[in-house]
């Protein structure tokens, strides 16, 4: 990106640096004009008269009128005004130049002038003193202070630069109350003829002499002190603090906002919190991601409370019901998305943009709805995009100490940068696109200091070892450190263990006894594939359910006694005497739990369409021991390992690579990375293949035992690896691992959609709420342009260059190609090699090019705003930063996962592609308060967070106590099932949910009272005559005993005339007692529920 150069020609010309090396990104860019002349452009700004200022720092001007015979010592004449100069000052000579410019307007100037100046015409000088009298920036006094630059001058001296120049050299544009600048750091050399202080010509001696490390390594006291003395006014009331202060209040709202909400498992929630949950357990897993950010998120939650029985198994699984830590987690990762926003804003600003773009940039990353959703979750995202923005903003500070090589400040950025870089590549391999970025400019400037004659070899040497130290071995050391401490936490075997190799299991807890170095008939052997993931020849006592529905043979990659299988000879027999297997012979495998032989014939394979694939299947039995010949295979040597010279010819444990081809089909026992369905356990599949790879058809005897062994025999065992050895193992399993995730997604999507924002994805839905991952169509959209608009220029003024055009304009194109052409770099980089990438892809994964086309968006705006006065500038920062929050506030809904309603859902979709449904949001938002009132009042479910708590753990108190810093509302479902994610059609929400249940209890009243009614209509002679005690009682009960004697009489024809159970139910109403029936009701409620 930047280079640290100087060249030893004297001319001033057109520098030659790449675009890869935005060397200006210290300064706002002066006017590439002759070194001879003064320069001003416009005066409409309130704040500062001018933007730029390129003088001659010749003291025969500055004191001439102090010293009114200086002049004569020079025998050179000055030549008199020009006739234009002469209108403007009248007879003003040039070392009385006025006070305040003349006033011109930015229409009157939109250019600077060429040389000669129609201000200034320059006394002609003897070449010795044109080369001792260098160019310098100069800043001039404020409207109420002294001059001040970098040599002396008059008061009233009429030189005006920017705010951001002075803030750019050591200046603040902030003044105290005696009107001087405030300095806010050290003050670098500036060099002459050069672009935003990096010479394109010549340097002077003295500032080679800070280049190659003579003046530029101070001590750090000597720097404190001078910027002590510096300082103007407390750091507490600079604008800069109030600026920065402002961006982190805002960050930490948006980025915070209610993120306890959702309660449940979102998206990918389900893997890195899972992760986090084995690393407190201390169990071996497998993931595609290297460890650095999972184990952020396990100490976090580790801190916090985190059960490790909490598994995160699925998309909308509880957090509530068993006290999750889930907010103090997503706080770290919430946090660092807040730290982002300051960083972007540094990284402009530092680069030598104006306030204005500063500003934007920390806006648009801010108000980003793509990065606030991916900040909020228990995600990797944000700990990417926050080590890849710190990363870019620590060398940015390094390439501003070029000046210092080899000092405190310069070695402190590179070495930050270093770190960076390893930190960005622990978390993702995504962050390998940032050292390739950093990477290419570091060559850049290497290349462009050997080419510098001033640096000698030694110089040059040490430039090359300081960055190799700090760039690729600092780098490598921390990725490396990364993967110990995960080794030293994952101590125990887990559900990652069948991705390793066996020496590998080793290390995790797992041991495997030492087994005879010979291969003999009758021993009882397991054989490992070599060419997948180490997975077992295995069976068990399922049948394939096509082909020839025999017994499946499939690799599994766990130790299981259906791993385990006798070899026989070629008839099926056992020699009496110990006999060894050698290279040729024909053989036969026993399955030890089903006594089934190996074997495969001429019917298609269960799953590979091939045509040269055939079915392997375990056949015959106890019942069929003689077996057929389709059970022969053939035993022949690859390879093995050296150690043991007869291990090419007889068959030996863990040394020898063989094969077994089928005696009559010719093919080769095959396994491939292809999964059986779900019938067969989705467990590898098996096939014989003709003409199969080798490495595929490679296998391995990795345990072997027989009682006929003698006691002395060889024994052999896996070496137990090393950190070295284990590293470079789980590297290469990741890779092949990534590579393998090619199945489909209904939300994965190409790179090229990317670009144009086609689709997001669906993270969770739930409640008539909808969590999806979108961009800001406006910011993204201007990014996406300004990464065109600079590759369509970048061309055209090639081709024009190519036919002999130069079209500098004025310093602007160099500026703009070489600040622009870093953060174009780093978009290219983090982008095109996606579409290399034969993997499941999502949006996600374009989030840090969309990092770097935002800040080229930046630069951008700065260069089209450079000529225009302040107030129209901070107009169209204004207007751009309005537009940019007004749409992410109109689809923030999808972001936090908040109320919404159907209408406000379809007027938020630019594109058809956009596929959040919008048919599960209600019509208003009346709905969600009427939903949540029946939900308390009718389910009894609880609203309130204390309440709920209360309820959970018996105390009035958080599940996290973070959540009081940031309380949510709480609305738990209970017996609700989570549909999955893009499925989020709730169709029976609480009140219909109410509604049905109540119509059900009053459906059964019904048939009950109708039940009823029918048996006392079949029943007529039955009179049913309560007993009361007191008066009249004695009568009553006669008249009950008359009808029960009447009933008796017609006992038959009602036994006829009532089935059994109505009669029965009709008992129970009689006697009152229809518990029962209460019950039955209840049961059907809680059934329907369910």
């Amino acid at each position: 990106m930047f280079s640290s150069t100087s060249s030893s020609s004297t001319s001033s010309r057109t520098s030659s640096h790449s675009f890869l090396d935005p060397s200006a990104l210290d300064f706002d860019l002066p006017p590439a004009n002759p070194p001879n002349h003064i320069t001003t452009i416009h005066e409409d700004s309130e704040e500062e008269e001018a933007d730029y200022i390129h003088i001659h720092a010749n003291q025969h001007y500055y004191h001439q009128e102090q010293h009114p015979h200086h002049h004569q010592h020079h025998h050179f004449p000055q030549q008199q005004p020009s006739p234009r100069e002469e209108n403007l000052h009248g007879s003003i000579p040039i070392d009385s130049y006025p006070s305040t410019p003349p006033n011109r307007s930015a229409a009157a100037s939109p250019a600077l002038p060429s040389y000669p100046s129609p201000y200034y015409t320059p006394p002609q000088q003897s070449p010795q003193h044109q080369y001792q009298q260098q160019t310098r920036y100069q800043y001039p006094r404020t409207r109420s202070g002294q001059a001040n630059g970098n040599g002396p001058g008059p008061t009233g001296l009429p030189l005006y630069a920017s705010r951001t120049q002075r803030m750019r050299n050591g200046h603040s544009s902030s003044v105290d109350q005696s009107g001087k600048p405030v300095f806010r750091g050290p003050q670098p050399r500036i060099s002459s003829n050069g672009i935003g202080g990096l010479s394109s010509g010549s340097d002077s001696d003295d500032d080679e002499e800070y280049f190659i490390g003579g003046r530029g390594a101070r001590g750090i006291g000597h720097r404190l002190s001078s910027f002590r003395s510096r300082r103007g006014m407390p750091w507490y009331q600079s604008r800069e603090l109030k600026i920065v202060g402002a961006i982190l209040f805002f960050s930490l709202v948006v980025r915070l906002w209610k993120i306890g909400y959702p309660t449940s498992v979102v998206f990918d929630e389900v893997h890195f919190g899972g992760f986090a949950s084995k690393y407190i357990r201390g169990r071996f897993f497998m993931d595609v991601h290297p460890p650095l950010a999972k184990m952020l998120l396990a100490l976090t939650g580790f801190v916090f409370g985190l059960d490790p029985s909490f598994d995160f198994g699925e998309i909308g699984k509880d957090y509530l019901a068993t006290n999750v830590p889930y907010v103090a987690m997503r706080l770290m990762c919430g946090l660092m998305g807040v730290a982002v926003v300051p960083m972007a804003y540094y990284t402009i600003k530092n680069s030598g943009h104006s306030l204005h773009a500063s500003i934007l940039a920390a806006v648009l990353v801010l108000f980003e709805n793509s990065i606030v959703t991916q900040s909020r979750l228990i995600l990797l995202d944000s700990p990417l995009i926050f080590f890849t923005a710190f990363t870019t903003l620590a060398w940015v500070n390094f390439h501003n100490h070029r000046k210092e090589p080899f000092s405190d400040d310069w070695l402190i950025w590179l070495f930050l940068t270093g770190l960076g870089l390893g930190l960005a590549g622990s978390v993702k391999w995504v962050g390998l696109f940032i050292i390739a970025t950093i990477g290419t400019s570091t060559l850049n400037q290497l290349w462009l200091l050997w080419g510098d004659i001033k640096v000698t070899p030694r110089i040059w040497m040490k430039h090359f070892l300081a960055r190799a130290f700090c760039l690729i071995l600092v780098p490598v050391a921390v990725y490396m450190f990364m993967f110990e401490i995960h080794f030293l936490i994952l101590g125990g075997s887990g559900d990652g263990d069948g991705f390793m190799s066996a020496p590998f299991q080793m290390t995790l807890g797992q041991s495997l006894k030492d087994s005879p170095l010979v291969v003999a008939y009758g021993a009882t052997i397991t054989i490992r594939h070599q060419g997948t993931q180490g997975g077992y020849l295995h069976s068990h006592p399922s049948n394939y359910e096509t082909g020839s529905k025999q017994q499946q043979i499939t690799l599994y990659p766990h130790k299981d006694t259906n791993n385990e299988w006798i070899i026989m000879k070629r008839d099926g027999s056992i020699p009496d005497s110990l006999e060894y297997v050698k290279h040729g012979d024909h053989v036969r495998l026993m399955h030890v739990p089903t006594s089934k032989k190996l074997h495969s014939h001429d019917q298609k394979a269960p799953v590979s369409e091939n045509e040269n694939h055939f079915e392997v299947s375990g056949y015959g039995g106890a019942d069929y021991p003689q077996g057929d010949p389709n059970d022969d295979w053939r035993v022949e040597i690859v390879g093995h390992d050296g150690k043991n010279p007869d291990a090419d010819k007889t068959l030996h444990t863990l040394r020898s690579k063989f094969k077994l081809v089928h005696a009559n089909m010719f093919c080769d026992l095959f396994s491939h990375s292809v999964k059986l369905p779900k019938w067969a356990f989705e467990q590898q599949e098996v096939t014989c293949m003709r003409s199969a790879v080798l490495p595929k058809a490679t296998w391995m005897i990795e345990s072997n035992a027989y009682s006929k062994y003698p006691s002395n025999v060889e024994m052999v065992n896996y070496k137990k690896p090393g950190f070295l050895g284990k590293f470079l193992e789980l590297n290469q399993v990741m890779w092949r691992t990534n590579a393998g995730l090619t199945d489909s997604h209904p939300y994965d999507s190409r790179p090229s959609s990317w670009f144009w924002l086609r689709r997001g994805i669906s993270f969770w839905g739930k409640d008539q709420k909808h969590i999806y991952l979108i961009g800001n169509w406006f910011t993204w959209y201007l990014s996406s342009f300004s990464i065109v608009l600079y590759a369509a220029i970048r061309v055209l003024l090639v081709v024009r260059d190519k036919r002999g055009y130069r079209d500098n304009f004025r310093g602007l194109r160099e500026y703009y190609e070489l600040s622009g052409g870093f953060f174009f770099m780093a978009w290219f980089y983090h982008y095109i090699p996606f579409f290399l990438m034969g993997r499941q892809l999502f949006l996600h994964h374009y989030l840090p090019a969309l990092y770097f086309a935002i800040l080229l968006l930046c630069v951008t705006f700065d260069l089209a705003c450079r000529f225009i006065p302040n107030r129209y500038r901070l107009g169209a920062l204004i207007l751009v930063s309005m537009i940019a929050i007004l749409v992410f506030r109109a689809r923030a809904p999808l972001a936090y996962g908040s109320e919404w309603t159907r209408s406000q859902c379809e007027a938020s979709k630019i594109l058809k592609t956009w596929d959040y449904d919008c048919n599960q949001y209600p019509e208003a938002t009346s709905t969600y308060r009427r939903n949540e009132e029946a939900l308390r009042q009718q389910m009894g479910r609880i609203v309130d967070p204390p309440a709920r708590e209360q309820k959970l753990h018996g105390e009035d108190k958080p599940h996290d106590f973070l959540e009081q810093l940031l309380p949510h509302k709480q609305v738990v479902e209970q017996g609700t099932k989570e549909e999955p994610v893009g499925v989020v059609k709730e169709e029976v929400k609480v009140k219909e949910e109410v509604k049905v249940k109540e119509e059900v209890k009053v459906k059964e009243e019904e048939e009950k009272k109708e039940e009823h009614d029918d048996v006392v209509e079949a029943r007529p002679k039955h009179v049913i005559i309560e007993e009361h005690i007191g008066e009249g009682g004695d009568d009553e009960d006669v008249e009950k005993e008359e009808n029960k004697g009447a009933a008796a009489g017609s006992g038959q024809e009602e036994e006829e005339g009532m089935p059994k159970d109505i009669e029965d139910e009709y008992e129970d109403v009689v006697s009152g007692d229809d518990e029962g029936g209460e019950g039955r009701v209840e049961m059907e409620e809680g059934a329907e529920a369910e």
